[in-house]
Protein backbone atom coordinates (compact mmCIF):
# COMPACT_ATOMS: atom_id res chain seq x y z
CA UNK A 1 0.00 0.00 0.00
CA UNK A 2 1.86 3.67 -1.18
CA UNK A 3 2.47 5.92 1.56
CA UNK A 4 1.14 9.25 1.71
CA UNK A 5 4.27 10.65 0.46
CA UNK A 6 4.54 8.18 -2.38
CA UNK A 7 1.10 9.12 -3.69
CA UNK A 8 2.15 12.78 -3.53
CA UNK A 9 4.99 12.35 -5.65
CA UNK A 10 3.37 9.73 -8.07
CA UNK A 11 -0.09 12.43 -8.24
CA UNK A 12 3.12 15.24 -8.77
CA UNK A 13 4.72 13.34 -11.48
CA UNK A 14 1.65 12.38 -13.09
CA UNK A 15 0.40 16.28 -13.68
CA UNK A 16 4.38 17.50 -14.77
CA UNK A 17 3.95 14.58 -17.38
CA UNK A 18 0.07 15.80 -18.22
CA UNK A 19 1.88 19.17 -17.98
CA UNK A 20 4.35 18.85 -20.61
CA UNK A 21 2.28 17.09 -23.35
CA UNK A 22 -0.05 19.98 -23.11
CA UNK A 23 2.58 22.25 -23.68
CA UNK A 24 3.87 19.91 -26.64
CA UNK A 25 0.52 19.72 -28.60
CA UNK A 26 0.56 23.53 -28.26
CA UNK A 27 3.44 23.74 -29.57
CA UNK A 28 2.65 21.61 -32.45
CA UNK A 29 -0.28 23.90 -33.35
CA UNK A 30 -3.60 23.17 -35.20
CA UNK A 31 -4.25 22.98 -39.16
CA UNK A 32 -5.81 26.05 -40.99
CA UNK A 33 -6.81 25.77 -44.33
CA UNK A 34 -5.48 23.11 -46.89
CA UNK A 35 -2.69 21.99 -44.88
CA UNK A 36 -0.15 25.14 -46.07
CA UNK A 37 0.05 26.43 -42.89
CA UNK A 38 0.08 26.11 -39.08
CA UNK A 39 -0.47 28.08 -36.65
CA UNK A 40 2.05 28.03 -34.33
CA UNK A 41 0.99 28.43 -30.64
CA UNK A 42 -0.91 31.68 -32.32
CA UNK A 43 2.57 33.85 -32.60
CA UNK A 44 3.96 31.87 -35.32
CA UNK A 45 2.87 30.54 -39.06
CA UNK A 46 4.93 27.42 -41.26
CA UNK A 47 4.23 27.56 -44.77
CA UNK A 48 5.94 26.62 -48.02
CA UNK A 49 6.97 29.43 -50.21
CA UNK A 50 4.85 28.16 -53.42
CA UNK A 51 1.38 29.21 -51.25
CA UNK A 52 2.57 32.99 -51.58
CA UNK A 53 3.19 32.50 -55.40
CA UNK A 54 -0.01 32.25 -58.28
CA UNK A 55 -0.76 29.39 -59.98
CA UNK A 56 -1.62 28.06 -63.23
CA UNK A 57 -5.59 27.65 -62.97
CA UNK A 58 -8.29 29.85 -60.75
CA UNK A 59 -9.96 28.58 -57.58
CA UNK A 60 -12.52 30.05 -55.77
CA UNK A 61 -13.25 30.84 -52.23
CA UNK A 62 -14.50 28.77 -50.37
CA UNK A 63 -16.49 31.10 -48.98
CA UNK A 64 -19.70 32.61 -49.81
CA UNK A 65 -20.57 36.10 -49.12
CA UNK A 66 -24.29 36.53 -50.97
CA UNK A 67 -26.81 37.01 -48.28
CA UNK A 68 -29.95 38.75 -47.89
CA UNK A 69 -29.98 42.89 -48.36
CA UNK A 70 -26.89 42.64 -50.04
CA UNK A 71 -25.26 42.44 -53.37
CA UNK A 72 -21.92 40.33 -53.71
CA UNK A 73 -19.35 40.69 -56.95
CA UNK A 74 -16.65 38.12 -57.57
CA UNK A 75 -13.59 39.84 -57.15
CA UNK A 76 -10.63 38.94 -59.08
CA UNK A 77 -6.67 39.82 -59.52
CA UNK A 78 -6.45 41.21 -62.81
CA UNK A 79 -2.95 39.30 -63.24
CA UNK A 80 -4.26 35.66 -62.05
CA UNK A 81 -5.75 32.95 -64.43
CA UNK A 82 -9.44 34.06 -62.50
CA UNK A 83 -8.77 37.39 -64.89
CA UNK A 84 -10.35 36.95 -68.21
CA UNK A 85 -7.90 40.08 -68.91
CA UNK A 86 -5.06 38.57 -68.58
CA UNK A 87 -2.95 37.60 -72.40
CA UNK A 88 -4.04 34.82 -74.08
CA UNK A 89 -0.38 33.12 -73.32
CA UNK A 90 0.52 33.24 -70.15
CA UNK A 91 2.85 35.63 -69.10
CA UNK A 92 5.21 35.77 -65.95
CA UNK A 93 3.62 37.99 -63.16
CA UNK A 94 5.13 41.26 -62.44
CA UNK A 95 8.56 41.40 -60.57
CA UNK A 96 8.93 42.75 -57.03
CA UNK A 97 10.62 45.45 -58.62
CA UNK A 98 7.82 46.20 -60.92
CA UNK A 99 5.26 45.85 -58.13
CA UNK A 100 6.78 48.35 -55.83
CA UNK A 101 7.55 50.65 -58.90
CA UNK A 102 3.79 51.09 -59.74
CA UNK A 103 2.93 50.85 -56.18
CA UNK A 104 5.36 53.66 -55.52
CA UNK A 105 3.87 55.84 -57.95
CA UNK A 106 0.24 55.54 -56.26
CA UNK A 107 1.75 56.23 -52.94
CA UNK A 108 3.79 59.61 -54.32
CA UNK A 109 0.25 60.74 -56.04
CA UNK A 110 -1.57 59.85 -52.23
CA UNK A 111 1.04 61.74 -50.52
CA UNK A 112 0.87 64.90 -52.87
CA UNK A 113 -2.71 65.04 -52.81
CA UNK A 114 -2.17 66.17 -48.77
CA UNK A 115 0.40 68.20 -49.57
CA UNK A 116 -0.93 71.77 -49.00
CA UNK A 117 -3.57 70.92 -51.51
CA UNK A 118 -0.85 71.86 -54.49
CA UNK A 119 -2.61 69.59 -57.04
CA UNK A 120 -5.98 71.10 -56.27
CA UNK A 121 -4.80 74.57 -56.94
CA UNK A 122 -3.51 73.42 -60.32
CA UNK A 123 -5.97 71.77 -60.83
CA UNK A 124 -8.21 74.60 -61.28
CA UNK A 125 -5.76 76.61 -62.81
CA UNK A 126 -5.29 74.49 -65.69
CA UNK A 127 -9.04 73.98 -66.68
CA UNK A 128 -10.92 77.31 -66.64
CA UNK A 129 -10.63 77.29 -70.47
CA UNK A 130 -11.53 74.14 -71.31
CA UNK A 131 -11.18 70.48 -70.35
CA UNK A 132 -8.93 69.95 -72.49
CA UNK A 133 -5.79 68.67 -70.41
CA UNK A 134 -7.32 66.86 -67.18
CA UNK A 135 -5.32 67.77 -63.70
CA UNK A 136 -3.09 64.73 -62.85
CA UNK A 137 -4.72 64.17 -59.44
CA UNK A 138 -6.14 60.79 -59.64
CA UNK A 139 -4.36 58.14 -58.57
CA UNK A 140 -2.03 56.16 -61.39
CA UNK A 141 -3.91 53.26 -63.26
CA UNK A 142 -1.38 51.72 -63.33
CA UNK A 143 -1.58 50.23 -59.44
CA UNK A 144 -4.79 49.01 -59.61
CA UNK A 145 -4.64 45.20 -59.21
CA UNK A 146 -8.32 44.38 -58.58
CA UNK A 147 -11.38 43.65 -60.91
CA UNK A 148 -15.28 43.31 -60.83
CA UNK A 149 -17.22 42.93 -63.96
CA UNK A 150 -21.12 45.12 -63.74
CA UNK A 151 -24.22 45.22 -66.66
CA UNK A 152 -24.15 48.77 -68.22
CA UNK A 153 -26.79 49.84 -70.80
CA UNK A 154 -30.48 48.63 -72.07
CA UNK A 155 -29.80 45.89 -73.16
CA UNK A 156 -26.94 45.55 -70.93
CA UNK A 157 -23.28 44.68 -71.73
CA UNK A 158 -20.45 43.33 -69.73
CA UNK A 159 -17.64 45.53 -68.54
CA UNK A 160 -14.70 44.63 -66.52
CA UNK A 161 -13.51 47.18 -64.62
CA UNK A 162 -11.15 47.85 -61.51
CA UNK A 163 -12.32 49.28 -58.12
CA UNK A 164 -10.43 51.28 -55.55
CA UNK A 165 -11.67 53.30 -52.59
CA UNK A 166 -8.87 55.73 -53.29
CA UNK A 167 -10.83 57.34 -56.07
CA UNK A 168 -14.44 58.96 -56.20
CA UNK A 169 -15.68 58.61 -59.80
CA UNK A 170 -17.03 55.71 -62.03
CA UNK A 171 -16.42 55.31 -66.04
CA UNK A 172 -15.86 53.31 -68.97
CA UNK A 173 -14.40 53.93 -72.66
CA UNK A 174 -17.38 54.46 -74.75
CA UNK A 175 -17.59 54.44 -78.55
CA UNK A 176 -16.95 56.19 -81.23
CA UNK A 177 -13.50 56.86 -79.46
CA UNK A 178 -13.36 60.44 -81.48
CA UNK A 179 -9.28 61.04 -79.90
CA UNK A 180 -8.24 57.67 -78.53
CA UNK A 181 -9.19 54.42 -76.52
CA UNK A 182 -6.85 51.58 -75.61
CA UNK A 183 -7.11 48.35 -75.97
CA UNK A 184 -9.84 46.06 -73.81
CA UNK A 185 -11.09 42.72 -74.07
CA UNK A 186 -14.66 43.68 -74.17
CA UNK A 187 -16.46 45.02 -76.71
CA UNK A 188 -16.09 48.96 -75.76
CA UNK A 189 -19.66 50.73 -74.64
CA UNK A 190 -21.70 51.81 -77.52
CA UNK A 191 -24.21 54.23 -75.89
CA UNK A 192 -25.55 54.71 -79.42
CA UNK A 193 -26.72 51.01 -78.86
CA UNK A 194 -28.91 51.73 -74.97
CA UNK A 195 -31.84 52.82 -74.91
CA UNK A 196 -31.93 54.09 -71.54
CA UNK A 197 -28.39 56.25 -72.05
CA UNK A 198 -28.41 59.79 -71.72
CA UNK A 199 -26.28 63.01 -71.54
CA UNK A 200 -25.83 65.66 -68.20
CA UNK A 201 -26.38 69.12 -69.48
CA UNK A 202 -23.74 71.51 -68.45
CA UNK A 203 -26.55 73.16 -65.99
CA UNK A 204 -27.21 70.34 -64.05
CA UNK A 205 -27.13 70.15 -60.68
CA UNK A 206 -24.81 66.80 -61.52
CA UNK A 207 -22.56 68.53 -63.56
CA UNK A 208 -21.78 70.61 -60.34
CA UNK A 209 -20.48 67.87 -58.44
CA UNK A 210 -18.28 66.64 -60.78
CA UNK A 211 -15.12 68.76 -59.77
CA UNK A 212 -15.32 67.53 -56.10
CA UNK A 213 -14.53 63.47 -57.60
CA UNK A 214 -12.31 64.46 -60.54
CA UNK A 215 -10.21 67.98 -59.22
CA UNK A 216 -11.29 68.82 -62.67
CA UNK A 217 -13.91 71.94 -63.50
CA UNK A 218 -15.81 70.18 -66.44
CA UNK A 219 -16.62 71.93 -69.69
CA UNK A 220 -19.70 71.93 -71.73
CA UNK A 221 -20.10 71.07 -75.64
CA UNK A 222 -23.16 71.66 -77.01
CA UNK A 223 -24.91 71.85 -73.72
CA UNK A 224 -23.49 68.45 -73.02
CA UNK A 225 -21.61 68.27 -69.39
CA UNK A 226 -17.65 66.78 -70.18
CA UNK A 227 -15.41 65.45 -67.21
CA UNK A 228 -11.84 65.26 -67.61
CA UNK A 229 -9.71 63.01 -65.04
CA UNK A 230 -5.99 62.69 -64.81
CA UNK A 231 -3.81 60.16 -63.48
CA UNK A 232 -0.30 60.84 -62.09
CA UNK A 233 1.53 58.15 -64.56
CA UNK A 234 0.03 59.88 -67.27
CA UNK A 235 -3.47 58.28 -67.84
CA UNK A 236 -5.80 60.33 -68.54
CA UNK A 237 -9.90 60.08 -69.45
CA UNK A 238 -12.20 62.43 -70.93
CA UNK A 239 -15.31 62.49 -72.47
CA UNK A 240 -19.20 63.42 -71.82
CA UNK A 241 -20.79 62.64 -68.45
CA UNK A 242 -24.03 60.47 -68.69
CA UNK A 243 -26.83 58.37 -67.04
CA UNK A 244 -27.05 55.07 -67.58
CA UNK A 245 -28.83 51.84 -66.16
CA UNK A 246 -26.25 49.97 -64.03
CA UNK A 247 -26.55 45.91 -63.28
CA UNK A 248 -25.07 44.25 -60.51
CA UNK A 249 -27.12 41.27 -60.67
CA UNK A 250 -30.37 40.40 -62.52
CA UNK A 251 -32.28 42.06 -59.18
CA UNK A 252 -29.93 44.81 -58.61
CA UNK A 253 -30.57 47.21 -61.45
CA UNK A 254 -29.97 51.17 -60.79
CA UNK A 255 -31.28 53.31 -63.68
CA UNK A 256 -29.82 56.93 -63.56
CA UNK A 257 -26.49 55.48 -62.79
CA UNK A 258 -23.94 58.40 -63.40
CA UNK A 259 -21.11 57.91 -64.58
CA UNK A 260 -18.40 59.19 -67.71
CA UNK A 261 -18.24 57.96 -70.68
CA UNK A 262 -15.07 58.49 -72.03
CA UNK A 263 -14.30 58.97 -75.54
CA UNK A 264 -10.42 59.80 -75.23
CA UNK A 265 -8.79 57.78 -72.73
CA UNK A 266 -4.82 57.00 -72.91
CA UNK A 267 -2.28 55.31 -70.52
CA UNK A 268 -0.91 52.21 -68.50
CA UNK A 269 -3.92 49.70 -69.05
CA UNK A 270 -3.93 46.21 -69.18
CA UNK A 271 -7.76 45.44 -71.36
CA UNK A 272 -9.81 46.89 -68.52
CA UNK A 273 -12.43 48.75 -69.49
CA UNK A 274 -12.60 51.54 -67.02
CA UNK A 275 -12.66 52.64 -63.31
CA UNK A 276 -15.06 51.96 -60.18
CA UNK A 277 -14.55 54.64 -57.46
CA UNK A 278 -15.70 53.61 -54.09
CA UNK A 279 -14.38 57.32 -52.12
CA UNK A 280 -16.47 59.51 -50.47
CA UNK A 281 -18.00 61.67 -53.21
CA UNK A 282 -21.70 61.68 -54.25
CA UNK A 283 -20.87 60.31 -57.28
CA UNK A 284 -18.96 57.06 -56.29
CA UNK A 285 -20.93 53.54 -56.87
CA UNK A 286 -21.44 53.52 -52.64
CA UNK A 287 -23.54 56.91 -52.60
CA UNK A 288 -25.46 56.16 -55.78
CA UNK A 289 -26.66 52.89 -54.60
CA UNK A 290 -27.26 53.93 -51.08
CA UNK A 291 -31.02 54.07 -51.31
CA UNK A 292 -30.85 50.36 -51.56
CA UNK A 293 -28.17 49.19 -49.24
CA UNK A 294 -26.74 52.38 -47.64
CA UNK A 295 -23.00 53.45 -47.28
CA UNK A 296 -22.45 49.89 -46.29
CA UNK A 297 -20.28 47.42 -48.40
CA UNK A 298 -17.15 45.13 -47.55
CA UNK A 299 -14.41 43.16 -49.79
CA UNK A 300 -12.37 40.06 -49.19
CA UNK A 301 -9.30 40.12 -51.40
CA UNK A 302 -7.66 36.67 -51.70
CA UNK A 303 -4.37 35.23 -50.83
CA UNK A 304 -3.07 35.24 -54.27
CA UNK A 305 -4.27 35.97 -57.46
CA UNK A 306 -5.52 32.37 -58.37
CA UNK A 307 -8.13 32.24 -55.85
CA UNK A 308 -11.21 34.97 -56.27
CA UNK A 309 -12.11 37.31 -53.49
CA UNK A 310 -15.94 39.83 -53.27
CA UNK A 311 -16.95 42.93 -53.36
CA UNK A 312 -20.34 43.56 -51.04
CA UNK A 313 -22.63 46.11 -50.90
CA UNK A 314 -25.35 46.00 -48.39
CA UNK A 315 -24.56 44.74 -44.48
CA UNK A 316 -26.45 41.47 -45.49
CA UNK A 317 -28.67 41.44 -42.19
CA UNK A 318 -25.53 41.33 -40.23
CA UNK A 319 -25.07 43.11 -36.75
CA UNK A 320 -21.95 44.87 -36.43
CA UNK A 321 -22.28 43.65 -32.40
CA UNK A 322 -21.39 40.61 -34.21
CA UNK A 323 -18.67 38.38 -32.57
CA UNK A 324 -16.91 38.05 -36.13
CA UNK A 325 -16.21 41.02 -36.77
CA UNK A 326 -14.58 43.75 -34.70
CA UNK A 327 -14.61 47.72 -35.43
CA UNK A 328 -12.79 50.60 -35.27
CA UNK A 329 -13.76 53.95 -35.92
CA UNK A 330 -13.74 55.88 -39.29
CA UNK A 331 -12.37 59.28 -39.36
CA UNK A 332 -12.28 62.06 -41.80
CA UNK A 333 -9.78 64.68 -42.65
CA UNK A 334 -10.79 67.94 -44.46
CA UNK A 335 -7.45 67.96 -46.23
CA UNK A 336 -8.56 64.50 -48.30
CA UNK A 337 -12.08 63.96 -47.44
CA UNK A 338 -13.02 61.38 -49.84
CA UNK A 339 -10.37 59.25 -48.15
CA UNK A 340 -10.90 56.69 -45.12
CA UNK A 341 -9.47 57.66 -42.33
CA UNK A 342 -8.33 55.32 -39.26
CA UNK A 343 -6.36 55.16 -35.93
CA UNK A 344 -3.18 52.56 -35.94
CA UNK A 345 -1.99 52.55 -32.31
CA UNK A 346 0.67 50.06 -32.31
CA UNK A 347 2.23 46.76 -33.85
CA UNK A 348 2.92 43.52 -32.02
CA UNK A 349 5.37 40.58 -33.78
CA UNK A 350 5.21 37.11 -32.54
CA UNK A 351 2.54 38.08 -30.08
CA UNK A 352 4.15 41.13 -28.31
CA UNK A 353 3.66 44.58 -28.61
CA UNK A 354 6.75 46.64 -30.44
CA UNK A 355 8.16 49.53 -28.32
CA UNK A 356 6.70 52.42 -30.69
CA UNK A 357 5.23 56.05 -29.50
CA UNK A 358 1.39 56.06 -30.64
CA UNK A 359 2.09 59.95 -31.85
CA UNK A 360 4.54 58.57 -34.48
CA UNK A 361 1.05 57.65 -36.19
CA UNK A 362 -1.04 60.44 -35.24
CA UNK A 363 1.18 62.65 -36.51
CA UNK A 364 0.85 62.16 -40.10
CA UNK A 365 -2.85 59.63 -39.78
CA UNK A 366 -3.56 56.89 -41.52
CA UNK A 367 -5.26 55.18 -44.50
CA UNK A 368 -6.71 52.39 -45.12
CA UNK A 369 -6.40 51.91 -49.35
CA UNK A 370 -7.85 49.08 -51.37
CA UNK A 371 -5.03 50.30 -54.10
CA UNK A 372 -1.91 50.39 -52.58
CA UNK A 373 -0.25 47.34 -52.83
CA UNK A 374 2.47 47.77 -49.77
CA UNK A 375 1.35 49.23 -46.45
CA UNK A 376 3.52 52.14 -45.66
CA UNK A 377 5.23 52.68 -42.04
CA UNK A 378 6.83 55.52 -40.33
CA UNK A 379 10.05 54.91 -40.08
CA UNK A 380 10.22 54.43 -36.40
CA UNK A 381 7.27 51.79 -36.78
CA UNK A 382 9.17 50.03 -39.79
CA UNK A 383 12.33 49.91 -38.34
CA UNK A 384 11.50 48.34 -34.77
CA UNK A 385 8.71 46.21 -37.05
CA UNK A 386 11.69 44.68 -39.21
CA UNK A 387 14.50 44.21 -36.27
CA UNK A 388 11.77 42.76 -34.12
CA UNK A 389 11.16 39.84 -37.51
CA UNK A 390 14.85 39.67 -38.60
CA UNK A 391 15.42 38.46 -34.81
CA UNK A 392 12.74 35.25 -35.22
CA UNK A 393 14.04 34.93 -38.56
CA UNK A 394 17.68 34.29 -38.19
CA UNK A 395 17.93 30.85 -39.26
CA UNK A 396 17.48 31.61 -42.71
CA UNK A 397 19.74 33.01 -45.30
CA UNK A 398 19.22 36.76 -45.80
CA UNK A 399 19.07 38.02 -49.29
CA UNK A 400 20.68 41.34 -51.23
CA UNK A 401 17.39 44.19 -50.98
CA UNK A 402 14.96 43.83 -53.60
CA UNK A 403 14.02 47.15 -55.18
CA UNK A 404 13.06 48.89 -51.53
CA UNK A 405 12.81 45.75 -49.83
CA UNK A 406 15.17 45.69 -47.69
CA UNK A 407 14.37 42.15 -45.35
CA UNK A 408 14.67 39.87 -47.70
CA UNK A 409 15.31 36.20 -48.41
CA UNK A 410 16.54 33.40 -50.40
CA UNK A 411 13.83 31.26 -50.82
CA UNK A 412 12.95 28.11 -53.65
CA UNK A 413 9.56 27.43 -54.19
CA UNK A 414 9.47 24.34 -51.80
CA UNK A 415 11.08 26.21 -49.14
CA UNK A 416 9.41 25.62 -45.63
CA UNK A 417 9.37 29.05 -43.67
CA UNK A 418 8.72 29.60 -39.84
CA UNK A 419 7.58 33.43 -39.15
CA UNK A 420 6.56 35.80 -36.56
CA UNK A 421 3.07 36.79 -36.53
CA UNK A 422 2.23 40.43 -37.17
CA UNK A 423 -0.65 42.38 -36.00
CA UNK A 424 -1.90 45.62 -35.73
CA UNK A 425 -3.60 47.53 -32.95
CA UNK A 426 -6.50 50.06 -34.24
CA UNK A 427 -8.39 52.64 -32.10
CA UNK A 428 -11.73 50.99 -30.14
CA UNK A 429 -9.31 48.39 -28.51
CA UNK A 430 -8.74 45.87 -31.67
CA UNK A 431 -6.33 44.02 -32.70
CA UNK A 432 -5.98 42.78 -36.10
CA UNK A 433 -3.99 39.76 -37.17
CA UNK A 434 -2.47 40.07 -40.78
CA UNK A 435 -2.57 36.30 -43.12
CA UNK A 436 0.85 35.05 -43.44
CA UNK A 437 -0.03 35.53 -46.91
CA UNK A 438 -0.20 39.59 -46.26
CA UNK A 439 4.06 39.37 -44.01
CA UNK A 440 5.90 38.50 -47.07
CA UNK A 441 5.80 39.19 -50.76
CA UNK A 442 7.51 36.74 -52.99
CA UNK A 443 8.62 35.64 -56.16
CA UNK A 444 10.61 32.46 -57.22
CA UNK A 445 13.88 33.37 -55.31
CA UNK A 446 12.91 35.90 -52.87
CA UNK A 447 10.56 36.18 -50.01
CA UNK A 448 10.55 40.14 -48.89
CA UNK A 449 9.07 41.28 -45.49
CA UNK A 450 5.73 42.82 -47.35
CA UNK A 451 6.55 46.46 -45.35
CA UNK A 452 8.01 49.89 -46.19
CA UNK A 453 8.98 53.21 -44.52
CA UNK A 454 8.12 56.43 -45.13
CA UNK A 455 11.17 58.57 -45.81
CA UNK A 456 9.12 61.75 -43.75
CA UNK A 457 7.71 61.60 -40.49
CA UNK A 458 4.83 63.68 -42.24
CA UNK A 459 4.04 61.22 -44.88
CA UNK A 460 0.85 59.40 -44.71
CA UNK A 461 0.33 55.79 -43.20
CA UNK A 462 -1.22 54.01 -45.49
CA UNK A 463 -2.54 50.20 -44.69
CA UNK A 464 -2.40 48.69 -48.14
CA UNK A 465 -4.19 45.69 -49.92
CA UNK A 466 -1.37 43.17 -49.48
CA UNK A 467 -1.98 43.58 -45.47
CA UNK A 468 -5.46 43.07 -46.08
CA UNK A 469 -5.85 39.36 -47.65
CA UNK A 470 -8.39 37.25 -46.64
CA UNK A 471 -9.75 39.87 -44.41
CA UNK A 472 -13.47 40.59 -44.45
CA UNK A 473 -12.95 44.38 -44.61
CA UNK A 474 -16.33 46.29 -43.95
CA UNK A 475 -16.93 49.70 -43.98
CA UNK A 476 -19.68 50.77 -42.65
CA UNK A 477 -19.75 54.77 -44.06
CA UNK A 478 -23.42 56.16 -42.30
CA UNK A 479 -21.77 54.33 -38.98
CA UNK A 480 -18.91 55.71 -38.91
CA UNK A 481 -16.80 52.26 -38.57
CA UNK A 482 -14.52 49.89 -40.02
CA UNK A 483 -14.70 46.53 -39.57
CA UNK A 484 -12.18 43.62 -39.67
CA UNK A 485 -12.77 39.96 -39.60
CA UNK A 486 -11.22 36.96 -39.99
CA UNK A 487 -11.04 34.59 -42.87
CA UNK A 488 -13.51 36.35 -45.14
CA UNK A 489 -12.32 34.13 -48.29
CA UNK A 490 -8.96 32.05 -49.20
Amino acid sequence: MATPITSSIIISFLFCVSLFLLLCSSKNGYALGSGERKTMQSHFHTFQVDSLLPASVCSHSMKDKRKERAVSLKVVHKYGPCSHLRPEKASAPPTLTEILTRDQSRVNSIQSRLRQNSLEKDSSSNSKAATTIPAKSGIPIGSFNYIVTVGLGTPKKQLSLVFDTGSTFVWTQCKPCIVFCHKQKQPIFDPSHSTTYKNITCTSRQCSQLSSSTSTTPSCSTNTCVYGIGYLDGSTSQGFFASETLTLTPSDVFPNFLFGCGENNKGVFAGEAGLIGLGRSRLSLVSQISSKYGNYFSYCLPSTPSYTGSLTFGNGGRSSAGSSLQFTPLLSKSQDPTAYYVDIIGIKVGGKTLSISQSVFKTPGSVIDSGAVITRLPAAAYDALKTAFRQHMTQYRMAKPVSGFDTCYRVKKNTTLKIPSISFEFGGNIEVAIDYSGILIADSSNACLAFLGNSNSSDLVIFGNTQQKTLDVVYDVAGGKLGFGHRGCS
